[in-house]
């Protein structure tokens, strides 16, 4: 009986000694399994991922042909040409998105054309004072500054604060100081003065008198704040816009454009936005962060988040505005509820600029 049970125990542990040495082969080969997969997975998604991809606004609200005159028409669309043309040239180079989103900001804050830089409106007291912000979808790291008067690049001051500093956000004077300890360009406050934004704050002062004192804002129903969003060729995303604001703006009043996830967002597993519009809506609807959460939670497609959010959820709200975004496998939208929003993108062997309603 002895030699049974001695017999019956070995062939046990062997039995148990066989499978131990199965089930390691067996799991490595459903982990070389897996592996291959989300190889594919990711071959196929960089295969249809183009190199770059960059879109642009230049601000939503009532801008009708009729309206246009064909000098200012053509001035705004070159402008826009040639912050394309910034920005494709730095991803067409292997450039960063980071890189291409904060220099082609530049471009279209040297233009007097845009409610950002030196072409900003006015506030109350007559001032220009400035909002950026930018992200990088990579980390999440951003930066971002609100009521500066005279940082000739917000945006750039905006980078620096993202990583230069320990903070994603600096307003008014700690800003500015902040700006002169890491060299960014400062300008002397007339550096921003453009007649047409002077001229629109006093047309609605004028009109605020003839309402006695009622709180009149933007006569000319534009909301100019710039932006950008590009992918580059490493798959990053980086987003951020730039603005003065609303004109006869008061208290320091700061909107959308320097608030992370209202303003601007950027995540490379789902998508970069950039918004322009009546930035107290777009505050308090998280507007930006919104378009990648329904990406992220909902499954929705970049195209249906963003027509939710901008021509359902907003109108309804009485939010106007519009966004620019795009995804991770260079999908791009440019939706809108006003008259009209300047904007444009690039693909490589593509490019559009666009002002109405096509």
């Amino acid at each position: 009986m002895y030699k049974y049970l001695v017999f019956a125990f070995l062939l046990g542990a062997l039995y148990l000694a066989c499978d131990d040495n199965e089930m390691p082969a067996a799991a490595e080969e459903v982990s070389e399994q897996e592996a291959a997969t989300a190889t594919a997975d990711a071959g196929t998604e960089d295969a249809e991922r183009p190199p770059y991809a960059i879109v642009i606004h230049g601000g939503a609200g009532t801008i009708r042909k009729q309206d246009m005159t064909p000098e200012r028409e053509e001035g705004i669309r070159a402008a826009m040409n040639a912050a394309l043309d910034k920005g494709e040239q730095i991803l067409r180079d292997g450039g960063s998105a980071l890189d291409a989103v904060e220099q082609t900001i530049h471009i279209l804050e040297d233009s007097p054309y845009f409610n950002a830089g030196r072409g900003a409106v006015f506030t109350h007291d007559g001032k220009n004072e400035h909002d950026a912000s930018i992200m990088d979808g990579k980390d999440r790291s951003a930066g971002a500054v609100g009521g500066v008067s005279i940082i000739k690049h917000p945006i750039s001051l905006a980078r620096a604060v993202m990583e230069q500093s320990p903070h994603v956000m600096l307003t008014g004077a700690g800003a500015e100081t902040f700006a002169r300890e890491n060299k960014i360009e400062i300008v002397d406050p007339e550096y921003f003065f453009t007649q047409e934004r002077f001229d629109a704050l006093q047309r609605v002062k004028a009109r605020e008198n003839e309402l006695t004192g009622a709180k009149w804002e933007n006569p000319d129903h534009k909301f100019g704040t710039v932006g950008c969003v590009a992918l580059d060729n490493a798959g990053n995303i980086a987003a951020g816009p730039s603005t003065g604001g609303m004109t006869n703006k008061r208290w320091n009043r700061i909107g959308d454009a320097p608030i992370i996830g209202a303003g601007t967002f950027a995540d490379n597993s789902t998508c970069g936005v950039s918004c322009t519009g009546h930035g107290d809506f777009f505050i308090r609807y998280a507007v930006a962060y919104d378009v990648a959460a329904q990406m992220e939670y909902a499954g929705k497609t970049l195209e249906e988040a963003g027509d939710a959010i901008i021509h359902d959820k907003l109108v309804k709200a009485g939010g106007e505005g519009g966004l620019i975004a795009l995804d991770k496998a260079g999908n791009i939208i440019m939706p809108f509820n006003s008259e009209g929003m300047y904007r444009g993108y690039a693909k490589p062997g593509e490019r559009e600029v666009l002002f109405y309603e096509e």
